[in-house]
C-alpha cells in the first residue's frame, strides 16, 4: 500500500470522526484556522486539498454558509496553484454565488477580484474586465479605499495586456496614491510590478521601469515576503536587464525565480523563467542552449493550462530552428505560433471592443450636448419667425389636444391591461422558477440517498452501480439548477452545463490531477427536453472514460464537442486520449450504461460512432426538430 493511499485513508477516517463529533463547530474552526495560516504558501498540497474538502463538509453539516464560502475558497486557491485554473474559477464562482445569496457586498467584491486574477492568467481578458467594474462598483458604494485601489492596481493590469500602456500607468498611479495614504504596502508592491510592466514598454522607458520594480522588491523584502509574489517582481526585474542588454544579471534574476519556485513545488511558476532564460540566449545567438528552456515552458503551459506567453515560446522555438537549419520544424512551430497568436489577439479585441463600446456612448452625450448648445443658438437667430407661426401652432395644437385625449382614455385601458398581463406573467415566471428549484432539490435528495446506501455496501460492484445512478441524478439536477438561476427559463447554455457536469464527476472519481477534461465548444443552447438526454449520455460517457481509459495513475485528456450544424442537428463528440478498446476484449461493467446511451440516442433520432484509434472517440449526430 503506497504512502499515499495510506494517507487518503487516514485522513478519510479523520473527516467521517469529525463528522460525527458532537462539538464539530470547533473542529471546523481548527481546521480552517490551519488552511489559513497554510493560504499563503502552500507547501504540502494533498494535506491542503484534503482538509479544503474536509471544512467543505462541516460546513454543509453545520449549514454556515460564511464558513462553506470559505472552505470553497481554499479548494480554488489549491487548484489554481496545484492542478487547474479551470476548476479554480469553478470554486470561485460558487463562492460568488454564495455571496451574493447572503448579501455578503465586501466579500463578494473580494471574489470579483479573485475572479478577475484567475481570468488575467487565462488570458481571457474580457471576462477579466467584466469583472473588476464589477468589484469596482461594490467597493465605491461601501467607500472602501483598499478596494477601490485594489481594482486600480488589477486595470491597470488588464490594460498592459491591451497594449494601452499610458492608460495603464495612469490606473497605477491612482493606485498607488491611495494605498501610499493608508499604508497597505503589500498591495502597493503589487501595483509597482504594474506599473513596471507597462513603463517597460511605453517607449522603452527602462530606467523608470527598473526603479518601479525595484521598490516592488525592496517593499517585499520589508514585508518578509519570499514566496510567489516575490518571485513574480524579480522575474519582471530580469525582463527589464534583458532588454537593458545586461545579460548576467537578468539570467541570475530568472534563475533565483525558478530555484525558489522548484523548492516549493509550483512548476506554473517556473513557466516565465524558462521562456525568459530561453530568449535571453536566443538574443545572444545561442539557439542550441535556448532551446531546451522553451520546449520545457511550452510543455508546462500546456500541463497547466496557463496558456497567456504560450504564443512567445511558440515564436522563440520557431526562430530557433530556423537558426539551427530545421525548417520543417520551424515552419511547424511559426503556424502554431500564428494560431496561437491569432487567438490571444481575439481577446484583446473582445476587450477593446467593450472598452470602444463605452467610449462611443460617452462621445454620444457629449456630442448631444453640443447638438442642443447649437439648437438653442439657432432658436435666438429664428425667434421672430416662431412668433409668426404662432397663431397657426395654436389652431393645429386644438386639434392634436382635442384627439391626445380621446388617445389617452384608449392608453389607460390598454395599460392596465399590459398591467394585469405583466403580472400573471411575472407570477408565471416565480412559478416556473419554483417548480425547477424544487425538482433540482428532489434530485439532491435522491442523490444523498444514493450516497448514504452506497456508503454502506461492501459489495464494490453494487456500490458501483449505486454511484453511476448518482451521477445520473447529479447530471439532471445541475439542468434544473441552472433552469432556475438562469434568465432563460427554457434553455440551457450546454457549455456552462459541462463544465458544472465535469467537476462534479470529477470531484466524485477523486480524479481531478489526472485527467484534465476540456469543453472545445463555443456557447450553444438547448431546450430542456433535448439537454437532459444528452447531458445523461456525456454522464455516462465521462464515467466509463474516467473508469477504464486510464488505469491505475495514467494521466490523459477528455474532450467534450457539441455544435449546431444546421437548425435540425446536433452533433456531439467525446474523445479521451485513453489505452482504448482491445480487440475481443471482454466488456466491463453492467452494460446498462451502454444500453442507457442507445435508449437515449434513439429517442434524439440520432446515430452513433465509435472509433479506437490512439483513445476511444465516440460520435453522434441527432436529428432535432427546429423551433417554430
Amino acid at each position: 500500500m503506497t504512502k499515499k493511499l495510506i494517507l487518503i485513508i487516514v485522513l478519510s477516517c479523520t473527516l467521517n470522526n469529525l463528522a460525527q463529533n458532537s462539538n464539530s463547530s470547533r473542529s471546523l474552526d481548527s481546521v480552517l484556522n490551519w488552511l489559513e495560516t497554510h493560504h499563503s504558501s502552500i507547501k504540502d498540497s494533498s494535506a491542503f486539498k484534503i482538509n479544503s474538502r474536509i471544512a467543505i463538509n462541516l460546513s454543509k453539516q453545520a449549514n454556515d454558509s460564511n464558513r462553506l464560502a470559505q472552505s470553497y475558497s481554499f479548494l480554488a486557491s489549491y487548484h489554481k496553484e496545484y492542478s487547474n485554473l479551470d476548476s479554480a474559477v469553478f470554486y470561485l464562482n460558487t463562492v460568488k454565488d454564495i455571496y451574493t445569496n447572503l448579501d455578503e457586498s465586501l466579500n463578494l467584491a473580494d471574489t470579483y477580484l479573485d475572479i478577475t486574477a484567475l481570468y488575467t492568467i487565462k488570458a481571457d481578458y474580457n471576462k477579466a474586465k467584466s469583472n473588476v467594474y464589477k468589484a469596482l462598483s461594490i467597493y465605491e458604494a461601501l467607500d472602501n479605499q483598499k478596494g477601490i485601489a485594489k481594482c486600480y492596481a488589477h486595470i491597470c493590469d488588464l490594460q498592459y495586456y491591451e497594449n494601452d500602456y499610458n492608460e495603464a500607468i495612469i490606473h497605477c498611479d491612482k493606485a498607488i496614491t491611495i494605498q501610499k495614504e493608508i499604508n497597505a504596502k503589500e498591495d502597493l508592491a503589487l501595483t509597482y510590478r504594474f506599473k513596471a510592466n507597462s513603463q517597460l514598454f511605453t517607449g522603452f522607458n527602462l530606467e523608470d521601469a527598473l526603479e518601479s520594480i525595484n521598490t516592488s522588491i525592496d517593499l517585499y523584502k520589508e514585508l518578509g515576503e519570499t514566496g510567489a509574489p516575490m518571485m513574480a517582481s524579480v522575474n519582471w526585474r530580469g525582463n527589464i536587464y534583458k532588454y537593458m542588454e545586461r545579460y548576467d544579471e537578468a539570467i541570475a534574476d530568472y534563475q533565483a525565480n525558478y530555484d525558489n519556485s522548484k523548492a516549493m513545488g509550483l512548476e506554473q511558476y517556473l513557466i516565465p523563467s524558462l521562456g525568459n532564460i530561453g530568449h535571453v540566449y536566443v538574443m545572444q545567438g545561442q539557439y542550441e542552449d535556448a532551446l531546451p528552456y522553451n520546449l520545457k515552458a511550452i510543455e508546462l503551459i500546456k500541463k497547466t493550462g496557463r496558456s497567456r506567453n504560450l504564443w512567445e515560446n511558440y515564436m522563440h522555438v520557431s526562430e530557433i530552428y530556423e537558426s539551427i537549419g530545421d525548417h520543417t520544424k520551424a515552419l511547424y512551430y511559426h503556424q502554431l505560433y500564428a494560431s496561437e497568436l491569432e487567438s490571444f489577439k481575439d481577446n484583446i479585441i473582445l476587450s477593446l471592443e467593450s472598452k470602444t463600446q463605452s467610449e462611443y456612448e460617452v462621445g454620444q452625450k457629449n456630442a448631444t450636448i453640443l447638438f442642443q448648445n447649437e439648437k438653442i443658438s439657432q432658436q435666438k437667430r429664428t425667434k421672430v419667425l416662431y412668433i409668426i407661426l404662432t397663431g397657426l401652432l395654436a389652431v393645429i395644437l386644438f386639434g392634436v389636444v382635442y384627439n391626445f385625449r380621446k388617445n389617452q382614455q384608449k392608453n389607460k385601458k390598454l395599460e392596465s391591461l399590459n398591467s394585469e398581463l405583466d403580472s400573471k406573467n411575472q407570477q408565471n415566471e416565480l412559478l416556473l422558477k419554483e417548480i425547477h428549484h424544487r425538482v433540482k432539490n428532489n434530485l439532491e435528495l435522491v442523490k444523498s440517498l444514493i450516497a448514504l446506501q452506497s456508503a454502506q455496501l461492501e459489495d464494490s460492484p453494487t456500490r458501483d452501480a449505486m454511484i453511476a445512478s448518482q451521477n445520473r441524478v447529479q447530471s439532471m439536477g445541475i439542468i434544473h439548477q441552472k433552469l432556475y438561476q438562469g434568465e432563460n427559463l427554457g434553455s440551457i447554455d450546454m457549455k456552462d452545463y459541462f463544465i458544472n457536469l465535469s467537476n462534479g464527476i470529477l470531484d466524485t472519481f477523486n480524479a481531478e490531477d489526472k485527467v484534465k477534461i476540456e469543453c472545445a465548444m463555443d456557447e450553444l443552447e438547448l431546450d430542456v427536453d433535448t439537454a437532459v438526454p444528452i447531458g445523461l449520455i456525456v454522464n455516462e460517457l465521462l464515467t466509463n472514460a474516467l473508469k477504464y481509459a486510464f488505469p491505475k495513475d495514467s494521466k490523459g485528456t477528455i474532450e467534450i464537442c457539441l455544435s449546431r450544424p444546421n437548425p435540425e442537428t446536433i452533433a456531439l463528440k467525446v474523445i479521451d486520449n485513453g489505452v482504448g478498446k482491445m480487440a475481443n476484449a471482454t466488456p466491463k461493467g453492467t452494460g446498462f450504461g451502454t444500453q442507457l446511451i442507445k435508449l437515449l440516442t434513439q429517442q434524439l433520432n440520432g446515430h452513433m460512432k465509435e472509433s479506437h484509434d490512439h483513445g476511444t472517440s465516440i460520435s453522434f449526430e441527432f436529428k432535432i426538430k427546429s423551433a417554430a
